[in-house]
């Protein structure tokens, strides 16, 4: 069964829990993350990836080196770029930053709202749902034998009636399997897939 409904549940719950919106980044590897989400101001989230402000954040520096959580205030690292000051003119006023899972692939999610800091009970809940969303998008340790086969077919350039055909099957279960490991690999396309495959060490 698809994990994507319970993903989706969790980060409403997320979105209702940050009234400025949040940025989830879930099992980050190789600097990126296998789960992305942005809910913030659109323009602010613009000129955030304009300006590889992930590879400058303060909060995200603090989320590659410390498990927790924390307030975005009592963060004591330097802000050169005044990214903090830039969201605020977009209403993200006051967040919490919460990081989970191994260095090698950690979950790093930030939330915010305008008008006050969040409680300590309202951190306690969102340290909970971040963590949920953690354990609940690891990545597969290992597809099956079918799944492996279909994805190395179309990796090495073969279209879904010569793969079929290669692998003695017809074009509707070829089909099925990629569907199969795609949402295994919680991926939206074949494509996709496949890099998440090789990255993993599966392919």
């Amino acid at each position: 069964m698809s994990k994507r409904p319970e993903l989706s549940l969790l980060f409403r719950k997320l979105g209702a829990a940050s009234p400025a919106g949040f940025a989830a980044g879930l099992h980050i590897r190789f600097a990126a993350p296998l789960v992305a989400v942005n809910t913030y101001n659109p323009q602010w989230a613009e000129i955030y990836t304009v300006n590889a402000y992930a590879l400058r954040d303060p909060m995200v520096a603090w989320g590659l080196s410390t498990e927790g959580r924390i307030r975005w205030s009592e963060i004591e690292l330097p802000d050169p770029f005044d990214i903090w000051g830039q969201a605020a003119e977009f209403g993200i006023n006051y967040g919490v930053v919460v990081s989970c899972g191994p260095i090698s692939s950690r979950s790093i999610v930030g939330v915010a709202r305008s008008d006050r800091e969040f409680t300590v009970d309202e951190m306690d809940e969102l340290q909970q749902i971040i963590i949920s969303l953690h354990q609940l998008s690891e990545p597969p340790s290992e597809l099956t034998p079918a799944q492996v086969e279909a994805l190395r077919c179309i990796a090495d350039g073969d279209r879904h009636a010569a793969a079929a055909s290669k692998l003695g099957i017809s074009e509707s279960a070829l089909k099925a399997r990629l569907i199969s490991a795609r949402t295994r690999l919680m991926a939206r396309t074949t494509s996709e897939a496949i890099q998440r495959a090789k990255e993993y060490r599966l392919l």
